[in-house]
């Protein structure tokens, strides 16, 4: 079960960098999204009461159907002819499902969009592909600010597309890294707090606040050690996590974010609302491009230091008998 759970993540990081994410219409968290979407009318309601409790069947829904779909799929994987082919198909369609869950190279291909945009000097479009990856309004920013939001979003993605979901299957296995994502999916969708959703998505940032606690921690701890191994300044980083981690209206997402910062020696800075770091405002794209090789080596390293034991104590112990 220890070597099994491991060359499953092993094999879904791999394929991510290789591959990327397939098309939507086959992607599982479209589908997820999808859903999320056709429920999200239904909670709406006059009554906050009521919209409240209808934010919580949004996100449970989705979380009911998927893991029982991943426990009928383990059921009958476990009823195939021979020991060694349960064994095979199990890594197989295992790393297949856990690749679904992380976007290494989703990011990398969204944050040189961008990137690309600005060295054609059409920053109209480097705005449009911005306001993809983040929540802000993205149609007055300045170049600076564009790349800003970019960095930003890479930093946040690391937690939200890589190391919570290998955080989540590291303890509760598929169901675990798929929760996370419906939990991250829907936060993304409706957790604004704004007139129209913050009843009915309460509950969603609610989860997303609470499930993001130690991987986000944790993903800036290892930010360090990438920034250290790229020869980055890692004492930097290690300075700006612990000053500014606190900054962002986000519990969470402001360690990874302060830890790139640090690491960058620049400054990342959300107009009105927070600024990161002590550096210059200044960007470059080789800014970006150091950020995407420290996200990747984060990804990386966070599977040796922190899934790798995870996954083996827990197998010891007989919790992953179960989970």
């Amino acid at each position: 079960m220890i070597l099994e759970s491991i060359i499953i993540v092993g094999f879904a990081l791999i394929i991510d960098f290789i591959f990327g994410d397939p098309k939507n219409r086959y992607h599982p968290t479209a589908w997820i999204g999808g859903l999320i979407a056709k429920l999200t009318p239904l909670g709406q309601n006059q009554n906050q009461k009521l919209e409240k409790i209808g934010g919580i069947f949004v996100v449970t829904i989705p979380v009911g159907i998927t893991v029982s779909l991943l426990l009928l799929l383990d059921f009958g994987i476990s009823f195939l002819s021979t020991d060694w082919i349960t064994l095979v198909v199990s890594v197989v369609v295992g790393a297949l499902l856990l690749k679904t869950t992380i976007a290494i190279k989703g990011m990398e291909r969204y944050a040189m969009a961008v990137v690309e945009s600005l060295e054609m000097d059409n920053l109209d479009s480097a705005r449009v592909n911005l306001s993809m990856i983040v929540k802000r309004n993205t149609s007055d920013l300045d170049k600076n600010h564009v790349i800003s939001g970019v960095l930003e979003s890479v930093s946040e993605n690391t937690v939200d597309g890589i190391t919570g979901p290998l955080f989540y299957y590291a303890i509760f296995g598929l169901p675990g890294a798929f929760v996370y994502r419906i939990v991250n999916t829907a936060d993304s969708m409706i957790g604004y707090k704004n007139n129209i959703f913050k009843n009915l998505g309460w509950f969603a940032a609610t989860c997303d606040t609470v499930l993001n606690y130690i991987p986000s921690r944790l993903t800036g701890l290892v930010m360090i050690i990438s920034a250290a191994l790229l020869q980055n300044n890692w004492k930097e980083s290690y300075q700006i996590m612990i000053r500014d981690g606190k900054k962002t209206e986000s519990p969470n997402a402001g360690y990874p974010m302060a830890a790139l910062a640090g690491a960058l020696g620049t400054k990342f800075e959300k107009v009105n609302h927070y600024k990161l770091g002590s550096g210059e405002i200044t960007l470059t794209k080789e800014h970006v491009r150091s950020a995407i090789s420290i996200m990747k080596l984060t990804s990386l390293l966070f599977f040796g230091i922190v899934t790798i034991p995870i996954i083996t104590v827990l197998s010891l112990i007989g919790w992953w008998i179960h989970a």
